[in-house]
């Protein structure tokens, strides 16, 4: 097996050297001896021992990520984020899928941590307080992200669901819709999105003076859906408006639709919260309210940074719940059709 040792040799550097150039220090490394020690790395195929450094560096180089689904596409929009993030810190990110399971999220939070993972970025599904408890204990890198846990001083990067809510209710009444719903994914876990989205959706109606229809606003699970949405349209007053909580949710009302025979926006009024990929060549092109990844990862890498280099608690700022403001992006499935042709016709 090539050592390092031989790779000085073989430069005519001394060993410390080349373990400069291995961890990129170049500062005071001139391009020549940059250039012999790289010839005789390829010379000789020299493949560094990592796990050798890691246990000198006490650091692996390595992060995980824990999303709650990776179905959600601003999980995987995060991952890829972070992941270029950590790419250019030389940074190895390692992925584990939950699927909403907080046994399964127990279980790779341990599995990551006997892997010694400089830190971790959870989407918490809502349980295993007490592992988390440990964590921040162990003053142990941890970054929620999408959610958080109020009885714990963890910090966490998130939209501003308040906002977001106000964007849409505000969006439907300047199009003259008065009797909106909201329709997102399971409450059973107490999840901080989903609940804020609820919350403020009744805030913003309430705001605005807007009609109050309990039965129009769930949080229930995927396969149970079809089911309620049949339930909210068999009734003879029926939603205006729907706002989707997620991408999940807006697949099930769009199948929905399309079973049922229902246009949009004639029949009702659709706004959804999420990046949808297809949303801008869907039929009709579907308003969405986007989380900007870029910066949201961006805020959780320098949360995540200052946490690796803080080597104690006492060290450490308090508590902090950063949230990312979103953006309305409007399209055809928002639009008031009929005040549209009353406009036109009035205008002629």
């Amino acid at each position: 097996m090539v050592t390092i040792i031989d790779v000085a040799k073989k430069a005519n550097v001394s060993k410390s050297t080349v373990s400069q150039y291995l961890n990129k220090r170049y500062k005071y490394m001139s391009l020549e001896t940059k250039a012999r020690i790289n010839e005789a790395i390829e010379e000789l195929n020299y493949i560094p021992n990592h796990v050798g450094r890691s246990l000198r560096q006490k650091k692996t180089a390595m992060i995980g990520v824990i999303v709650a689904n990776i179905l959600h596409n601003f999980s995987t929009q995060f991952t890829r984020g972070i992941e270029d993030i950590c790419n250019e810190h030389g940074i190895q990110v390692i992925l584990c899928n939950a699927d909403d399971n907080p046994i399964k999220e127990r279980h790779y939070i341990e599995m990551l941590k006997a892997r010694q993972v400089d830190g971790l970025f959870v989407f918490p599904t809502g349980d295993n307080h007490d592992l988390y408890e440990e964590m921040l204990k162990a003053n142990f890198p941890l970054v929620f992200i999408d959610r958080f846990v109020d009885e714990l001083d963890i910090d966490a990067v998130l939209i501003d669901n308040f906002k977001a809510t106000s964007l849409a209710v505000e969006h439907f009444k300047s199009n003259v819709f008065k009797n909106m719903g909201i329709l997102t994914t399971t409450l059973v876990n107490q999840v901080t999105t989903r609940i804020e989205r609820i919350e403020g959706f009744k805030k913003a109606l309430s705001h605005h003076n807007l009609p109050f229809h309990q039965e129009w606003i769930n949080g229930v699970e995927i396969l149970s859906m079809q089911r309620l949405l049949e339930c909210m349209f068999s009734k003879q007053k029926k939603p205006e408006a729907i706002l989707a909580g997620n991408d999940l949710t807006l697949t099930e009302i769009l199948k929905f639709a399309k079973n049922k025979g229902y246009k949009i926006p004639q029949d009702f009024a659709l706004i959804a919260i999420d990046h949808i990929t297809y949303a801008s060549h869907y039929d009709p092109t579907i308003t969405t309210i986007v989380q900007p990844v870029d910066y949201l990862t961006q805020e959780a890498f320098k949360l995540m940074n200052r946490k690796m280099k803080c080597k104690s608690n006492e060290n450490l700022k308090p508590k902090e719940i950063i949230r990312v403001p979103p953006e309305l992006l409007v399209r055809q499935s928002s639009l008031n059709t009929k005040q549209s042709k009353e406009s036109g016709e009035d205008g002629i």
